[in-house]
């Protein structure tokens, strides 16, 4: 009995992630504590660099098991074997942190949430495209570029959630048709035995794969540009102290060149068919999908109409309120809610709480970032590497600055970089190393920095991580490998022009 209880803790732990995993977290929890016992003086220091390192495998593998669980176990040791702060003091300096980006926590939470109840008219915005643009090169340009667009006044998460909920609507309706099933009726569409047209389908996966990626860069390219677009932006433009339009434009003499170059590699990938792209959309698939969006428009009530009037509307007061900065981008966020809710008659507790499911996890986990940042301030980690770029040319501070952050941001996570260096940056300020105009000149090298090399690696973006581990991804046979292979030639086009932009535009 008691072999069986120790064998179910065993099993619980971590729950489905592999064995070797599982063993590979244990060992961390007791490699800690046993470095800083037994390594005199320097144990703090050595302990807090493999509490990095362990973070960012957390991160790398999160496709084994979200990161939340054992990031949070290594963070919650990190705080009880004084990494942050002897005693009580650890606990004060997480909780500074994440004080300090409360902003960026009430965007997550109430940002998120509010487009959610946008999704119809979004859902309703693609879907049009999807199906009435016949040139898989347009239309691979108009994914792209609308998910930029979106992601500048959204925030990238929500619109890809939107692109994951248009993938997953017409991969299961076409499955379930090629599966000999009406639209109405129930259907597995994670069994494949029932298809009669296998080519069709692998044809139909490769074609979702292509746009589905096109349109995860784009929430790179727009999300770059503002500063609600990704979370790290927020927390930047708190230190730095710039509003929604100085932001833009800050950041416009790297941003706008970017966006530009990005738009002409996605239309290169489609017309030479390279990285697994050029996929064109069956000829029976579209029919089917041309059949079922008929369907849905004969269906649709006046009701409908007016909850999507009613989202149009208040997507026009979101890109208003965002533009002249009307409030915190969390509080117009929770007004987005509270008016979208009350017009459309959603008034139920469970509804309204279905729309906090996406965004929470990340929040939890961006806390969690926040514990590791409150031990690399409190045992100087980055201290060394900030203090020899300052000692470089100024000249050239800003190009070190945004490679160092693409590195990083590509092997770990942006937010978590960002979160690091714009504090250790601001910092130098405070202790007048550094002036104030070129601490804005590093302050854009951080932010394009950790927004534009981190396409490399799904960890690296957290709408390509949300991606990866969505529902669409096993569906349409994207892995951690293709995504980072389709990644190769934006990230490789982004970070040069970024840096070149950083070196002669700034």
């Amino acid at each position: 009995m008691a072999s069986t209880v120790s064998k179910s803790f065993g099993l619980n732990f971590l729950g489905n992630s592999p064995i070797w995993y599982k063993r590979t977290i244990i060992a961390f929890l007791l490699i800690n504590p046993a470095v800083l016992l037994l390594m005199g003086e320097n144990g703090a220091q050595i302990a807090s660099w493999l509490l990095l390192g362990e973070f960012i495998f957390t991160l790398a593998m999160a496709l084994k098991c979200y990161p939340l669980q054992p990031g949070g176990l290594l963070a919650i040791q990190a705080v009880i074997i004084g990494l942050a702060g002897e005693g009580a003091s650890g606990a004060e300096n997480v909780y500074h942190e994440v004080l300090a980006n409360f902003k960026v926590i009430l965007l997550l939470m109430f940002m998120v949430a509010g487009i959610y109840f946008m999704r119809d008219m979004l859902l309703y915005v693609f879907t049009k495209l999807f199906i009435k643009v016949k040139s898989k090169v347009i239309l691979s340009l108009m994914f792209c570029f609308s998910a930029a667009f979106l992601s500048a006044f959204l925030d990238a998460l929500t619109v890809t959630a939107v692109l994951i909920s248009v993938g997953v609507g017409f991969y299961s309706v076409y499955h379930k048709v090629a599966s000999g099933k009406s639209f109405q009726h129930k259907h597995d569409h994670n069994d494949d035995d029932t298809v009669t047209d296998s080519t069709d389908l692998s044809d139909f996966r490769a074609f979702l794969r292509s746009v589905l990626m096109h349109g995860a860069v784009g929430t790179a390219l727009g999300g770059v540009t503002t500063l609600v677009g990704e979370p790290q932006n927020l927390l930047i433009a708190g230190v730095a102290g710039w509003n929604f339009a100085e932001f833009f434009m800050r950041m416009a003499p790297v941003t706008m060149p970017v966006l530009a170059v990005g738009l002409l590699t996605c239309l290169f990938l489609e017309l030479t068919g390279w990285f697994g792209y050029g996929a064109k959309l069956p000829a029976n698939v579209r029919q089917i999908l041309e059949d079922y969006e008929a369907h849905e428009e004969a269906g649709r009530t006046k009701k409908d109409v007016a909850k999507l009037i009613v989202q149009g509307l208040v997507a026009l007061y979101l890109i208003i309120g965002l533009a002249f900065h009307l409030a915190e981008i969390g509080l117009i966020g929770l007004s987005v809610i509270v008016i979208l809710t009350a017009f459309n008659g959603i008034t139920d507790e469970h509804k309204i709480g279905k729309a906090f499911e996406e965004a929470l996890p990340f929040t939890a986990l961006l806390v969690v970032f926040f514990t590791v940042v409150a031990v690399i301030h409190e045992q100087h980690l980055f201290t060394p590497v900030i203090t020899w770029v300052l000692s470089l040319e100024p000249s050239i501070q800003p190009a070190m600055f945004f490679l160092a952050n693409g590195l990083l941001s590509a092997i770990s996570d942006n937010v978590f970089v960002a979160t690091v260096y714009i504090g250790q940056t601001k910092a130098a300020l405070d202790n007048g190393l550094i002036t104030k105009e070129h601490f804005e000149l590093l302050t854009v090298a951080i932010n394009t920095g950790t927004n534009l090399p981190s396409v490399a690696t799904p960890n690296g973006q957290a709408a390509f991580l949300f991606l990866l581990t969505s529902a669409i991804a096993p569906l349409i046979r994207l892995s951690y490998g293709r995504m980072a292979f389709m990644a190769l030639p934006y990230t490789i086009v982004l970070t040069t022009v970024g840096l070149l932009s950083v070196m002669f535009f700034l």
